[in-house]
């Protein structure tokens, strides 16, 4: 008896390779619908490799063909792995009839509000989009403190204030980041990514004078998931490039969400954040 195929929308990054081993451990099917502009080549000699894998590549714009292509082998499940950058949206790619329609009935082009209505538009072609953290459960972060050093006072005072800050911001869907340096906002995160957001603080912080500056340089990360997160996409991740982003931002302290946050190769990560001075620290929603 054939297994169940499921449909695979991979975006970049890590994330639809550690998805696709678990799925196959699972003894799924997988169907890979690549990403032209933002999918690791290397996921095609993946498949090479394993016959239960096969690969499609298509453009970001090609919503027809995606539902074609999974409706044509079989797929009535599917998820989305890595992230796909929103900025795409207003690049040069361009949309088929059916993602152009889409686009022009949108309120607004939020995350939520764009992968929203293509969930919905696979939904009604038989298509059920399911969450981004199945099969790796495993990975999401659990509460407590994940290295040696727990964070210090004032790094804490930055995350009690940062918490509070990057949830109102999630409720407007316009990122899951922000950075923070003695409780005041040096950062937040909009279309360019956590890692660009680190960068960008760092930047902000090393063009202060030293010597007049009132603020604490060290700078604290805050990562979390909206107030009423889709799981099925945009799942908040971390992951060793995080961490380099953090050094070489100059940021000590890392605050996620339990339960709700994908952590990716936990012991490169740790000893990648010990070697820095990082502390991490995964909290509950208050």
């Amino acid at each position: 008896m054939e297994s169940e195929r499921l449909g695979l929308i991979a975006g970049n990054g890590r994330f639809p390779f550690l998805l696709l081993d678990a799925a196959r451990a699972a003894g799924m099917h997988v169907v890979v619908a690549a990403i032209r502009e933002e999918t690791d080549p290397a996921i095609e000699r993946r498949a090479e490799a394993d016959h239960g894998i096969t690969v499609h590549w298509l453009s970001l714009g090609e919503l027809s063909r995606l539902i074609e292509t999974f409706q044509r082998e079989g797929v009535r499940h599917a998820v989305m792995a890595g992230q796909v950058k929103h900025k795409q949206i207003f690049s040069s790619i361009r949309p088929d009839w059916r993602l152009a329609k889409l686009l022009l009935n949108l309120r607004t082009r939020s995350t939520d509000m764009l992968l929203g209505a293509v969930a919905k538009v696979l939904a009604d072609e038989g298509i059920e989009l399911i969450s981004s953290t199945t099969f790796l459960e495993p990975l999401l972060a659990r509460e407590g403190v994940l290295t040696r050093r727990a964070p210090s006072e004032v790094e804490q005072r930055n995350i009690d204030y940062g918490l509070g800050v990057v949830e109102s911001l999630g409720a407007w869907d316009i990122g899951q980041t922000v950075v923070i340096a003695a409780q005041a906002c040096v950062a937040v995160e909009a279309m360019e990514g956590t890692d660009a957001t680190i960068e960008r603080a760092g930047l902000l912080m090393a063009s202060l004078d030293a010597e007049a500056s009132t603020l604490e340089r060290a700078l604290t990360v805050v990562k979390q998931a909206k107030p009423k997160q889709d799981m099925r996409f945009d799942v908040p991740v971390i992951g060793v490039r995080t961490i380099e982003a953090m050094s070489r931002a100059g940021a000590t302290c890392l605050a996620i969400e339990a339960g709700r946050t994908l952590l990716f190769d936990l012991i490169k990560v740790r000893a990648s954040a010990e070697a820095a001075g990082i502390a991490i620290v995964a909290v509950s929603r208050r």
